[in-house]
């Protein structure tokens, strides 16, 4: 349109450090104190199987890591703690914030056995959906799910990603070839997905 002033949008950001909290878990910004429960997390060989995770992290690495997460805008760390224990049962990520296609990654991951089948990673998945779409005004959030890992993609539908298309042989584990699931949610998909559960 002739005349018209440019259309302006607000600049994304991951700036601010949210608490969210639900009924089962509190997220909360990562810090120095969580390192213990990192370390056990990445200790974990299910857990460090689940997310294709072949590296090994140190003390010292763990420490500054989570000490400088709170220096980024780009992503956001949570730390998952379960509120009837006060433990920190493991960590949600937004990541990858990309301001000119208003979109980002998402990842989770629990500790193990003692935090599976709770409840934890369905409601700490939802808490930072609902901050990442209607707090920040992100339109697409992405994530990558091993095929073997049927239970978090089983989440991940539940709350209404939607699968995009396959990786395949992506990931090699324990000598063996793992297709990895590419699945997405729009902020369209998010409020249908809100009304349908109100």
């Amino acid at each position: 349109m002739k005349g018209s002033a440019p259309v302006t949008e607000t600049v994304l950001s991951f700036a601010e450090k949210p608490t969210l909290v639900g009924e089962l878990v509190l997220l909360r910004p990562v810090g120095p104190a969580d390192v213990p429960g990192l370390l056990e997390m990445i200790e974990d060989p299910e857990s460090m199987r689940l997310t294709g995770s072949h590296a090994e992290l140190d003390v010292a690495v763990a420490q500054n890591w989570y000490a400088t997460r709170a220096d980024h805008d780009d992503r956001i760390d949570l730390a998952v703690i379960d509120r009837a224990s006060g433990e920190y049962v493991g960590e949600v990520v937004l990541n990858e914030l990309d301001n000119d296609n208003r979109s980002c990654g998402f990842r989770i991951c629990l500790i193990g056995p003692r935090a599976f089948g709770r409840g934890f990673g369905t409601e700490a998945t939802r808490l930072v959906l609902a901050h990442a779409f209607e707090t920040v005004g992100v339109n697409r959030i992405e994530l990558e799910v091993y095929a073997f890992n049927p239970r978090a993609r089983h989440v991940y539908e539940k709350v209404g990603f939607v699968h995009e298309g396959t990786k395949r042989q992506s990931l090699r584990w324990d000598g063996e070839w793992v297709d990895t699931h590419l699945m997405g949610m729009l902020a369209d998909d998010w409020e249908k997905q809100e009304h349908a559960t109100r």
